[in-house]
């Protein structure tokens, strides 16, 4: 199973979770690495929420989201 964690590679190699593995790799393991262009603001972490909200934009603007909580919405 594929498992995703938000890190920051610091100018001398090591990559620093943000929400890091709850525990150590055992025995050595393959990873994937993504850059982004963005910077590391000095002063605060990544947001996670802040990186997902395009992603899930895009579901929550879809005809059977709406209708999902159509419900909810009685003036309409």
């Amino acid at each position: 199973m594929l498992q995703t964690y938000e890190a920051v590679l610091q100018p001398n190699g090591q990559l620093q979770f943000v929400d890091g593995p709850a525990t150590r790799a055992i025995a050595p393991r393959h990873v994937l690495v993504t850059f982004t262009d963005e910077a590391v603001p000095s002063d605060t972490a990544l947001c996670g929420a802040a990186l997902s909200e395009p992603a899930l934009a895009n579901d929550w603007l879809r005809d059977e989201e709406a209708a999902a909580w159509a419900h909810l919405q009685p003036g309409k």
